[in-house]
């Protein structure tokens, strides 16, 4: 954390309320220069499970590390330093945790605030993370987008000290620590609950910072997919040859990845050539059952309908296409 001082009583308020009080709390101060330190020590005197460190603005990663290898208990939970947990957060997420050894990550729902200002994006975001209820939703739409807000981040330390914990690759860190753990073979869940509330404000590192860009996003999934679904395949097929079609296949090109088709229901883009692969029709994907369908479209419900029409001709999400974005 660095400069949290507007919020940081709330943030505190919301622990101390917590349900389930067997927990510690692990914090790091990245270098702020407003009133966070003396608020932290202040809270530090007085609540035995609270330590401090402190940085010098190092950055969230060197931050978020730091917690790991300081935290003593067998689970990690994330929180910012602006965010509420409501007060059986921590309760509900250890419950989903222990119920199930095979979990490594969970979640929880999470609710936007200030509610005023919210942008039709952000409230779309919202719905759709609260709607992925099932560790089948999740790992369904595990590159559209990060399926689990990373303050709800609800951990096995042990698996996470096994893929190597948090890393900056220059994308974002808490998506590429979810899909290593789920490479590694780790189960997803989520509380299909809200259980946090996410401030969300104009200077957050995911508006500001271009490791949050949609090209990061792009990278980081495309690295991930090449090396889990895209293993063994011959090559790839882009539904879709709009503007997220092309940006997302030029990321997997880089890859190293083979495009070998572009499916498209333009008329005018039919039999044309995008990067040296031709634009087909959707009944001529059945030609290239060899390779795997990404369903990379932006319009608003296209994609439901695109998954509809696959699982119909007998193609299985997650084995011979998967949707992103």
């Amino acid at each position: 954390m660095r400069d949290g001082a507007d919020h940081l009583a709330t943030c505190i308020d919301s622990l101390v309320r917590q349900t389930d009080d067997d927990f510690e709390v692990v914090v790091v101060d990245d270098g702020s220069r407003d009133a966070t330190p003396r608020l932290l020590e202040d809270w530090a005197t007085t609540d035995p499970r609270v330590r401090v460190f402190t940085q010098d603005r190092l950055g969230l990663v060197a931050a978020l590390e730091r917690a790991r290898y300081a935290a003593r208990g067998r689970w990690l939970a994330r929180m910012d330093a602006d965010d509420i947990a409501l007060p059986a957060r921590l309760a509900r997420q250890r419950e989903l945790a222990e119920h199930d050894p095979t979990l490594v990550l969970g979640g929880c729902g999470i609710r936007y605030i200030p509610r005023s200002g919210l942008g039709r994006g952000a409230l779309r975001y919202e719905r759709w993370l609260n709607a992925l209820v099932e560790p089948a939703d999740l790992v369904r739409d595990l590159f559209v987008e990060c399926p689990l807000a990373h303050p709800t981040f609800f951990m096995r330390a042990e698996a996470v000290a096994n893929v190597g914990g948090y890393r900056d690759h220059g994308w974002p860190e808490d998506y590429d620590l979810l899909l290593r753990l789920w490479r590694a073979g780790g189960r997803l869940g989520t509380v299909p609950e809200v259980l946090l509330e996410w401030r969300d404000r104009p200077n957050r590192l995911s508006r500001t910072h271009r490791s949050y860009d949609a090209d990061a996003f792009r990278r980081c999934k495309a690295h991930h997919l090449t090396r889990s679904l895209l293993k063994g395949r011959d090559g790839v097929v882009v539904w879709g040859a709009g503007p997220v079609g092309k940006a997302f296949s030029r990321r997997l090109t880089a890859e190293g990845v083979k495009v070998r088709a572009f499916v498209d229901l333009n008329p005018r883009k039919l039999g044309q050539e995008i990067h040296g692969a031709p634009v087909i029709p959707p009944p001529q994907v059945t030609s290239y059952r060899g390779a795997f369908c990404v369903v990379a479209v932006g319009q608003f419900g296209a994609r439901a309908r695109i998954r509809a029409w696959l699982i119909q001709l007998g193609w299985k999400e997650g084995k011979n296409f998967v949707a992103v974005a």
